[in-house]
């Protein structure tokens, strides 16, 4: 039987019991005053599925308020379909292959991916490396920066810098407007615990940051070295392992990115690469864990936009 053919991909009362049952574990939660204990379910004929009454504030809520699926007007069991779906594709899951899925608008299609993708956002601010794990690091260059004239290299591409812990499996990616020492130092020295071993390839900017930790690994690529001929665990093989992901999600299934949307798109990818099958996560878990991740990431249209675009300018 399929994965898909679950109640709750397309039943309505089921898909909101499936949900209640991971965003609330123990029981409902009043997302406008926080009680817990004063709760009813309202069971009027004209009722909508799931509604509840709070009797501390008197409110009615459901449990799609204060969650990417507040004001949307999109059935729950469709939301968890497209959950589904970006959550088990390895390399993405384009806006216009969810339109035609899905049957809903082009625009829709990506507004919902936005929001799952800010789902996928973790907030984890746990160092790397901790207990003395090898720690990668690498950035590559992707798309197009912004009102930059196309050069040589990779000067008038957006950049992303990655951190890959070895020992968690774990992957976490940012943009960065560039790769001085100045820029890339502090992001280094915030996400890896002092006791880390950092490897790099022999990138000027992170010859200084490297003297901060336990040991610096450095491989040279430009000899077209690509594991330390004395020491085999000095290599940056596994972060070139999640950039050949990266990037062929991004070429070959979304093909362009705007600078404004792309820390989503790295959410996605950082989200995937780390609760992968490799280890031990499946495509259900995965989705469970971002169900479980839907609370406090509401993403209205204006602001998925980019501030310019928001504006009107």
């Amino acid at each position: 039987m399929s994965v898909l053919s679950a109640k709750h991909f397309h039943d309505e009362k089921a898909a909101y019991a499936f949900v209640e049952a991971r965003v609330w574990p123990e029981g409902p939660v009043c997302p406008h005053c926080g009680c817990f204990e004063r709760i009813g379910l309202l069971k009027g004929k004209s009722t909508r599925i799931g509604v509840r009454k709070c009797y501390d504030c008197r409110k009615p809520f459901t449990v799609k308020v204060g969650t990417i699926f507040e004001a949307s007007n999109i059935k729950l069991h469709v939301w968890l379909q497209a959950m589904y779906l970006l959550c088990s594709s390895k390399k993405g899951f384009s806006a216009n292959q969810l339109h035609r899925t899905l049957g809903v608008t082009l625009k829709t299609a990506w507004f919902m991916a936005h929001r799952v993708r800010e789902a996928m956002r973790s907030g984890d601010l746990a160092p790397f490396g901790v207990n003395g794990g090898a720690v990668e690091v690498d950035e590559t260059y992707i798309g197009r920066e912004p009102g930059k004239p196309v050069k040589r290299a990779f000067h008038h591409k957006m950049k992303v810098l990655t951190l890959v812990d070895r020992e968690t499996g774990r992957a976490r990616s940012m943009v960065v407007d560039n790769i001085r020492p100045a820029t890339i130092a502090p992001i280094v020295m915030e996400n890896l615990a002092k006791e880390a071993r950092l490897m790099t390839d022999e990138a000027g900017h992170y010859m200084k940051v490297g003297k901060e930790f336990a040991e610096h690994g450095v491989v040279h690529h430009g000899r077209d070295e690509y594991v330390n001929p004395t020491d085999r665990t000095i290599h940056t093989n596994t972060i070139e392992g999640y950039f050949s992901v990266f990037k062929r999600g991004m070429k070959g299934v979304y093909q362009h990115c705007g600078k404004q949307h792309l820390h989503r798109y790295l959410a996605e990818y950082d989200f995937r690469y780390s609760e992968r099958a490799a280890l031990g996560v499946s495509d259900l878990a995965r989705t469970d864990k971002v169900i479980s991740g839907v609370v406090g990431k509401r993403l209205k249209y204006r602001d998925s936009l980019g501030p310019a675009l928001a504006s009107g300018e």
